[in-house]
């Protein structure tokens, strides 16, 4: 929010250096985001792309997140200019924009998801983002351009092959890239360790880190989150709630069976 209780966002934290770990959500519920926040992840995404949320549970979960002390990301489900400030009024610190091919597409995510002077972002003072205008105008515009992070997602060839462009996009803040969906443009649908897969990561965070923005990726474990952050990849989304969960059930079940 524009008055968040912590002084550094994930933006700004991307800016200072840091390395940021935390996991997607699919579970439509506010105790998730809480367990996420406790067990110290420093972000949470609230993925509007491959799960069953309204705009009115990712508010609920932002609100949560806030609570808790973790900072709440939004995956969009698409570009529209309305769904990217549908996601930000909600207060949310940054979202992650799926599936961007072009330059021109960047642009237009700048556009909507950024106030004037930087883009032109549907204005609503009375927006939770704004404290339902109790932030004054003045102060709250210039701040939300400050404080909030801009991602985009590289997941599919032709973005790769347009990268040197998407990456001089001014006000995007992360290039944020999608193995399993790159893995299938390449022709290995699922083969994220495939060799060719494996070249076009490296290229991709070579290129943006060469132009100043942070990377993020995807991954399902912790040695692969090592593996990205010896890299150079800052911003690591680690697992989904539904299989952290799962893998943390099949492992007492496992213990269980040699009980009796």
């Amino acid at each position: 929010m524009a008055n968040s209780a912590k002084s550094a966002t994930v933006r700004h934290r991307l800016m200072a250096g840091e390395c940021l770990f935390g996991p997607f959500l699919k579970i439509p519920a506010s105790a998730v985001v809480e367990l996420a926040a406790y067990a110290g992840f420093d972000f949470c995404v609230i993925d509007l792309e491959h799960s069953p949320f309204t705009f009115e549970r990712a508010e609920e979960m932002v609100r949560a997140a806030q609570g808790a002390g973790i900072a709440p990301v939004i995956r969009t489900h698409d570009s529209q200019p309305s769904i990217l400030s549908r996601a930000l009024d909600t207060g949310c610190e940054g979202i992650l924009v799926p599936n961007l091919k072009t330059r021109a597409e960047a642009e237009s995510v700048v556009r909507g998801s950024r106030f004037h002077p930087w883009g032109e972002r549907g204005m609503d003072p009375y927006a939770r983002s704004a404290r339902y205008s109790t932030v004054p105008m003045g102060t709250y515009f210039p701040q939300a351009n400050e404080r909030t992070m801009i991602g985009v997602q590289i997941e599919g060839m032709l973005a790769v092959q347009n990268l040197d462009d998407i990456v001089e996009t001014e006000h995007i803040d992360l290039v944020f890239i999608g193995p399993y969906d790159l893995s299938q443009s390449l022709g290995v649908p699922g083969q994220i360790d495939a060799p060719v897969v494996l070249s076009k990561i490296k290229q991709i965070v070579t290129t943006a880190r060469a132009r100043g923005k942070a990377v993020g990726i995807y991954a399902d474990h912790v040695e692969e989150a090592r593996r990205w952050r010896d890299l150079g990849v800052q911003f690591v989304a680690v697992s989904v709630d539904v299989g952290i969960f799962l893998r943390a059930c099949q492992a007492m079940v496992t213990e269980l069976r040699t009980v009796c």
